[in-house]
């Protein structure tokens, strides 16, 4: 088969491969459809990601297709020909923090990469777990959507957002453009801060109430809190890029009592000043949402089936596999593709 191979920083090549032998709790499945993403751009620019891919290897997490062929020992009705869509993790449900409903930071959660390929194998625990059927009415495009999506509900899950509050996106990317669609669309009033003028103009198409240049703002924590009941701030702020400055305004534009997700990771050994006296005396709550449950996972799928969001709004080239290299180098210098849809 032909398979994007990661050999390691920037290293990418387009290989014939052998189709991966199946053991009898595992399937494996024909791409239709692959997604880039955020994640998949910063491990093809360093080369590797600590937990989840060591090169030389196929990579590449959000996918649909087709079962194509299923082990021995796979049950519970799945049959070849459905189509379905596999998430890229499955907790063990057996350790500390599965055992306390945190299957996110499972410690021994089991990753799966290989979707920029022709096909792709699926681990029997996330077979048994943490594949899905499509509905027939949902296209394996929008079903590819599913992975990223889950991660974004349950940070809003996480975070506590209720219909009538606002919320502050900051990040105008795929991930914080789908917080906005799914918050805007239902009933949060939602302020966005990007970087560039055609996210702005995202952000708005996609709900947001009022939306805004970052770089433009001489205070943007200020700016934000005047736009806010009584220049209180907001009930609640996403951060989804992951730079220590704006986690720093996010905890800038959050009203007392109200909740901050540190949703976009930073570099390792940033370092982000806070201020405690403003945090104690404000009841400030701090979270970070890490990663996807099967929960979620089925939660995004129902969105999808419900059209909440669409693929449509977020992939805006379509490729095949073979220029996918080509793609990423383009991609490195933010030329504006949201997401490419890979076509195996």
């Amino acid at each position: 088969m032909t398979a994007a191979v990661l050999y390691g920083s920037e290293n990418l090549k387009i290989e014939s491969v052998d189709v991966p032998r199946l053991a009898a709790d595992e399937a494996l499945i024909k791409v239709k459809v692959a997604l880039t993403c955020g994640t998949d751009l910063k491990v093809w620019k360093q080369g590797y990601h600590a937990r989840m891919i060591t090169p030389p290897a196929v990579f590449g997490h959000e996918l649909a297709g087709v079962v194509e062929m299923l082990g021995s020992g796979v049950n519970g009705g799945l049959k070849v020909g459905a189509r379905v869509v596999p998430s890229n993790s499955a907790p063990c449900n057996v350790c500390m923090f599965c055992r306390k409903g945190q299957s996110n930071l499972c410690e021994d959660l089991l990753f799966n990469n290989g979707a920029y390929a022709q096909y792709i194998r699926i681990p029997g625990r996330i077979v048994r777990q943490n594949m899905l059927e499509i509905p027939e009415h949902v296209s394996f495009q929008d079903a590819a959507m599913v992975e990223p999506l889950a991660c974004v509900l349950r940070g809003i899950h996480e975070t506590g957002i209720q219909p009538g509050e606002t919320t502050v996106v900051i990040g105008c990317g795929p991930i914080g453009l789908k917080f906005i669609r799914i918050l805007a669309g239902r009933g949060v009033h939602v302020i966005a801060l990007g970087k560039r003028a055609n996210q702005i103009q995202a952000a708005e198409r996609f709900g947001a109430r009022a939306a805004f240049i970052a770089p433009d703002l001489a205070d943007p924590g200020r700016a934000i809190r005047d736009l806010t009941e009584g220049g209180r701030g907001a009930d609640s702020v996403i951060e989804a890029v992951g730079l220590p400055q704006t986690w720093e305004w996010a905890l800038q534009m959050v009203r007392r009592g109200g909740t901050v997700n540190l949703f976009g990771g930073c570099p390792r050994g940033a370092m982000v000043h806070l201020d405690p006296n403003a945090l104690h005396y404000s009841e400030v709550t701090i979270k970070s949402t890490f990663h996807h449950s099967p929960r979620f996972i089925r939660e995004a799928l129902e969105a999808i089936s419900r059209g909440e969001i669409r693929s449509s709004d977020f992939v805006n080239a379509e490729i095949p596999l073979v220029e996918l290299p080509q793609m990423f180098q383009h991609m490195k210098h933010r030329n504006g593709e949201m997401k490419v849809a890979v076509i195996p």
